[in-house]
């Protein structure tokens, strides 16, 4: 067996004795150094003392065993370890010492045949030798690769070796968001390091959040719509591409009409007259998109760009060809030093509406636009995802489109390399034939296989042959990865234009190991430009694909599937029929969800789960409101409505709202509410918090996961509250929401951190494995119209999701609130008690609070002061009312809505007495205060 070492291992005084373990290992002897299983997610220790262990994993890489040494744990302090993250181990319970089960040995895509070094995010990484060089590389450098060429994790690598604060940047914020929970998912940002992941929208709302929102391509349509007859030379994705990539994508700003009706021949899709006939329109553009609360990127990067401040000591941007020159320069301009960046994309991917070109990001450098006067290029050839027939079918849609157009620049003129180790397979079969009902047959069922068709319009058809919720188009087809994709007449919608492609090219041409760079002799040639968005299509369309396409195609004697080698099939043999549960279908509508792909996840909950609406009340803030009036409301005889706003007030430890039904509704058993508080609130628990909970998951298969309890909780918070983590880990598996809240705005992590204040046994068991599960990677506050982003590493997360989880508290008696939050809301027990991955030991002194607390209010001269709170009196503070949180909403959008109407405060101070002292929000409620 081999034995690598984590890169951060450092063993210091212990490194012979590593080395003793090491030997072992590579002997198979597992007993010599007492290598016993945790009873934590297949980890295992190896004793190196008697005070001391070494935390171990093992993989395999196609029959090749490795044991990877991840991290010494000194003194016992498995609670401190950065890999266990809060997880118990009492090692008087571990079994016997010995060989490694072979069920927990880790599945790794790649494993160097000689470096005894590896990585690791959420799992580990083995870089290949062009990946270690291009980590070693000194910045500025541009990374080049496939999908699946492991850009992403180099990026996040290099980001993990620069002190200071740093950013990752790119146009998805999905992608942003996974990768922010890729980099602290075992170890957290480095100490030294303060990090932001921000989509691009998210960089220009920290330089100041827009009025409005970004204008969508479907929204640009509706409006192109309009003015068709005036453009009838070009649709609409190409005048869009055009407006954007070309019209406005300058970091000197929008281009005049000369300006614009002088561009060269290769510079524009369009002739001198029909630019001058889209320059009218951009002016009609513009005034729509000011009508309808719209803004285009573009316009706003230049008017941004002389306000960004020097941020950022290095700066990574992920999925380059997403950007227009002007965000780039945007990005470049955060630097507080030229040239700190690494930059990566792919040209070949771009179905995106930009102009995007290499050449055209290294003349922002040239003009010292980018801050760079040049940077280094590297290439990453192989592909860790797709098969070898996948890798081969998309290397002849690139030969293809070299021999048709030469060379586009030198960092696209790459061929794939697949190192996934599968065959694979990509076919054709006829869209008339029996192939097909087969197919569609065996793939509705299955969350492993999508459909992919040229453009929407052409959803509808596809669905009438394949009843599965997964069709997309190619504009939709960023991020998607499936085991199968099924390719949908994406040749014969545009026959004529894949057939002009195909002339004059050869087998020979498609047969090339490498592509000679040489650039096409016609400069006046538009045709790359008009044939590109079809060609990367299908290129895109291929290399979703893990193991298998199949295509299907009026003509499947087409000369570019002759071309392109790709065989005929009679039947649907080679796809496997599968049908996925329940909570994989769960767990697909989240993930798509995430991406923004909201039409798929629909489609996903009303075709194959069919949720239906929970058959009780839910008490959200709406009804919550209508209760109280109707409970409180003066001679009102409804006993059902008084109880139900008293086990409602018992269990979100409402004292105001049960001291009103006393008073003013009458109602005596109210009077118990601390005898009676704890028992009526633990009912609404039942289910959840013992290992049996078989029902809470049939439950979230009838009515979504998501789906709220009478008290408008989620089952994901009300586990949580329970502390029952194996719970909290099935219902994440099927894609619980961290981002639903209650009526007071408190999530899952929120109801986790109010039951370990007032559960010593939960804070010092439960709470460490929960926090780690439930809390987001990261959340927007909005502060003096600029976004601050706050990361679950920053001393920030915790005190702040502490101020929205516990603030309630302070609403205690109908005369007001009479005190305000001050470091010993914080610092009470047990908090010194709490695990080491929800606060670190350095956090817990009064010191470092009464420092975070005063660091964040308005007018202090820290940097980046978040506003997070204001100062009442010395030493006290209230939640700040001019701070916004991003929000997300039930379909999927998000808004900045006030903290103030977050947390509900106005609902909280209702019921306080008419002159009440320390009211923070106005009389917004209906129901009437108290008196």
């Amino acid at each position: 067996m081999r034995f690598l070492t984590y890169h951060g291992l450092a063993p210091a005084d212990l490194a012979d004795k590593v080395d003793k373990v090491r030997a072992a290992i590579e002997r198979d002897e597992f007993r010599s150094s007492d290598v016993k299983k945790l009873a934590v997610r297949g980890f295992y220790r190896a004793k190196l003392d008697d005070a001391c262990r070494l935390l171990l994993m093992f993989a395999d890489y196609r029959g090749e065993k490795a044991c990877l040494a991840l991290e010494i744990i000194r003194g016992h302090a498995y609670d401190r370890s950065r890999f266990l993250r809060g997880a118990r181990v009492d090692e008087s319970k571990l079994g016997d010492p010995g060989p490694p089960e072979t069920s927990d040995a880790q599945p790794l895509r790649y494993l160097h045949p000689e470096r005894p070094v590896f990585h690791h995010l959420d799992k580990p990484l083995s870089f290949d030798d062009q990946q270690d060089a291009a980590l070693r590389q000194r910045p500025p450098l541009v990374l080049v690769g496939s999908a699946g060429s492991g850009k992403t994790a180099l990026l996040l690598q290099r980001l993990r070796g620069v002190a200071g604060r740093v950013a990752y940047i790119t146009e998805s914020r999905w992608l942003a968001e996974t990768s922010r929970a890729l980099y602290v998912a075992c170890e957290g940002a480095p100490e030294e390091q303060q990090a932001d992941f921000l989509s691009y929208r998210q960089l220009l709302e920290t330089v100041g959040v827009p009025a409005g929102r970004p204008v969508t391509f479907r929204e640009f349509a509706g409006f192109f719509a309009r003015h068709r007859q005036a453009i009838g030379f070009a649709d609409a994705h190409q005048v869009y591409e055009e407006l954007r990539g070309v019209l406005t994508a300058e970091p000197e700003g929008p281009l005049s009409r000369e300006a614009y009706l002088g561009l060269g021949v290769r510079q524009s899709m369009f002739d001198a007259g029909q630019r001058a006939m889209i320059f009218a329109l951009f002016d009609r553009y513009r005034a729509w998109l000011a009508a309808e609360n719209l803004y285009e990127p573009n316009l706003v990067a230049h008017a941004w760009l002389p306000r960004m401040e020097p941020t950022y000591d290095f700066v990574a941007v992920d999925e380059v060809q997403d950007l227009t020159n002007v965000q780039l320069a945007l990005v470049l301009r955060s630097l507080k030093v030229p040239g700190q960046f690494i930059i990566a994309g792919d040209a070949n991917q771009i179905v995106h509406p930009n102009f995007f070109s290499w050449s055209k990001v290294k003349s922002l450098f040239w003009r010292g636009l980018g801050e760079a006067r040049q940077a280094d290029v590297h290439l990453l050839d192989v592909s860790y995802r797709n098969s070898d027939e996948v890798t081969r079918a998309a290397n002849g849609v690139l030969r293809l489109k070299h021999a048709k157009f030469g060379s586009i620049d030198r960092e696209s003129n790459l061929l794939m390399r697949p190192l996934a180790g599968m065959a694979g397979s990509v076919t054709a079969i006829a869209t008339g034939s029996a192939a097909v009902r087969e197919l569609d047959e065996k793939t509705r069922q299955s969350t492993k296989v999508a459909v992919i068709v040229l453009r929407d319009e052409h959803k509808a058809e596809a669905r009438q042959r394949f009843h599965t919720p997964l069709v997309f188009s190619i504009h939709e087809a960023k991020g998607l990865e499936y085991e199968t994709v099924i390719v949908h007449r994406l040749i014969s919608a545009e026959r004529r234009l894949f057939a002009e492609l195909c002339e004059g090219a050869t087998a020979g041409d498609l047969a090339r190991d490498e592509l000679e760079y040489r650039r096409a002799k016609d400069k006046s040639d538009r045709s790359l430009e008009l044939y590109k968005f079809f060609i990367n299509a299908l290129y895109v369309a291929l290399t979703r694909a893990v193991r298998q396409v199949v295509l299907v195609e009026d003509d499947l004697g087409h000369p570019l599937l002759e071309l392109l080698g790709i065989g005929r099939a009679e039947n649907a043999t080679p796809v496997q029929l599968e049908r996925s549960s329940a909570e994989e279908w769960q767990r697909e509508a989240h993930r798509l969800e995430a991406q923004g792909k909201t039409e798929q996840a629909e489609a996903i909950r009303a075709q194959v789960l069919r949720l239906r609406p929970v058959p009780w009340q839910v008490f959200d803030r709406a009804n919550l409101q209508t209760l109280a009036a109707k409970a409180l409301a003066p001679g009102s005889v409804s006993g059902k409505a008084k109880q139900q706003f008293f086990e409602l007030a018992c269990f979100h430890e409402e004292r105001l709202v049960a001291e009103r039904l006393v008073e003013e509704g009458r109602f005596e058993p109210a009077a118990q509410y601390d005898a009676q508080r704890e028992r009526i609130a633990r009912r609404a628990l039942d289910g959840f918090e013992g290992k049996n909970f078989k029902e809470v998951l049939a439950r979230t298969e009838q009515y979504g996961v998501d789906y709220r309890s009478p008290q408008n909780l989620t089952p994901l918070m009300l586990a949580s509250f329970a502390g029952n983590v194996g719970l909290v880990e099935a219902l994440l598996a099927r894609g619980a929401s961290l981002e639903a809240r209650d009526h007071a705005g408190r999530t899952a992590l929120h109801w986790a951190i109010r039951r370990a204040y007032r559960d010593a046994a939960f804070a010092a068991n439960a709470f460490g494995a929960v926090y780690d599960l439930v809390a987001p990677p990261s959340f927007d506050v909005e502060a003096a119209g600029r976004l601050l982003q706050i990361g679950r590493e920053m001393g920030e997360y915790f005190f702040f999701s502490t101020l929205l989880a516990r603030f309630d508290e302070l609403y205690r008696v109908p005369m007001g609130r009479f005190s305000a939050v001050t470091s010993q809301f914080f610092l009470r027990e047990p908090f010194a008690h709490f695990p080491e991955v929800v606060i670190k030991a350095a956090r817990k002194r009064r010191t470092y609070v009464n420092g975070l607390l005063a660091r964040n209010e308005p007018g202090s001269a820290y940097a980046p002061n978040r506003q997070l709170w204001v100062r009442e009196s010395f030493g006290r503070y209230v939640p700040n009312p001019a701070l916004s949180l991003r929000v997300a909403s039930a379909d999927g959008a998000d808004a900045w809505v006030p903290l103030h109407e977050v947390m509900n405060l106005a609902w909280h101070e209702s019921h306080f007495e008419r002159g009440a002292r320390g009211r923070l929000t106005g009389m917004t409620m209906e129901v009437a205060a108290a008196g």
